[in-house]
């Protein structure tokens, strides 16, 4: 879930057409659960092959990732490794969440009510590592570069960027910012139209770009001040912050007092965490400078053999989608630009 910023920041919508020969540093997870969320039967059920076995993600990793070849931009998928010890409890309440929501689903659709049941569904979202392995396998076979982070995903991302290897990280949290990246795109991987929950409306969800630089300028604010008001409000390492303090009581803290621990002590707020602690997660994250990063043709058989020979996908489709993704490389090797798709 990551911190909720929200309130604070302003966003720019973008064009595709913007990000065209970027390379964005994607949070593997972060989508993947997108993809496993949304790409559902009307009854909520995920997609499966014919031994049971959940395609969703699949089926969002080719088909998201042809509209993004298409557009030009050259995605990299950061995955996540051991989450920090202080992530415990908020992995623990996810996994209790998700069988909540997974008991209310079979409830609804006992009860016919199926618009509730595909929310909870959604909701009740779980991830396996033959999953994420089958995920892994698929972007090598498309030639799409990963990465395996030593622990949390968003900060080898925005390490990537802080690098010059990436232009900006991909991701719906607002986390990338507070470990540094300059640079973050949301909606890039579920951009197009959307049903929102529980009304038949549809509203286009479009990329935006939120620049770090901006960020702290409209605050009048540092990053380490971000990563202050952040904790105060509550991150995936002290969920809950500290109680009755929400995004603009805490910033408006942090501009009066200057840091989260002289706002504490003026205002006599207590904290059940090691404030030092969790912001030292922010600054100095655990990463990596071993990996590489190399854009090839998909391998066009195997990804046939594995998708449609394995997991039951549509020939004709896969097929399809990869001669898109042929026929942008080619197109982007044959133009001018010093940013050739294989460099």
């Amino acid at each position: 879930m990551g911190v909720q910023l929200t309130d604070l920041v302003s966003p720019r919508e973008i064009d595709f057409e913007a990000l065209r020969g970027k390379r964005i540093a994607i949070d593997a997870m972060n989508s993947l659960y997108q993809f496993l969320s949304i790409i559902r039967q009307p009854t909520g059920e995920p997609l499966r092959d014919r031994q049971g076995r959940v395609t969703s993600h699949l089926s969002g990793l080719l088909y998201r990732n042809v509209n993004l070849i298409e557009y030009g931009i050259k995605p990299i998928y950061v995955f996540d490794g051991k989450p920090p010890i202080l992530k415990g409890t908020v992995v623990e309440k996810r996994i209790e969440a998700r069988e909540a929501a997974g008991e209310k689903w079979k409830k609804a659709l006992k009860e016919g009510r199926l618009d509730e049941a595909r929310v909870f569904a959604m909701q009740s979202s779980r991830f396996s590592e033959d999953m994420l392995q089958d995920a892994k396998k698929l972007l090598g076979f498309m030639g799409i570069p990963w990465v395996q982070a030593p622990s949390e995903g968003e900060a080898q991302a925005a390490k990537m960027v802080l690098n010059g290897d990436a232009w900006a990280v991909g991701s719906q949290d607002y986390d990338s910012l507070l470990f540094g990246s300059p640079r973050l795109i949301r909606n890039l991987t579920i951009s197009g139209r959307r049903k929102l929950p529980r009304k038949n409306v549809y509203v286009e969800i479009k990329p935006e770009l939120l620049s770090l630089e901006s960020v702290l300028s409209d605050l009048g604010i540092t990053r380490e001040q971000l990563i202050d008001l952040s904790i105060m409000v509550g991150t995936d390492y002290n969920p809950g912050g500290i109680e009755g303090i929400g995004p603009k009581k805490a910033y408006n803290l942090i501009r009066e007092y200057g840091d989260a621990e002289k706002a504490m002590e003026e205002k006599g707020l207590v904290a059940n965490f090691d404030l030092k602690e969790v912001r030292q997660l922010f600054l100095n994250p655990s990463t990596t400078e071993d990996y590489e990063l190399e854009w090839k043709a998909p391998e066009k058989e195997k990804v046939i053999d594995f998708l449609c020979g394995e997991r039951d996908f549509s020939v004709d489709r896969v097929t399809k989608a990869l001669e898109k993704i042929e026929t942008s490389i080619r197109e982007a090797e044959q133009q001018s630009s010093l940013d050739k798709w294989f460099s």
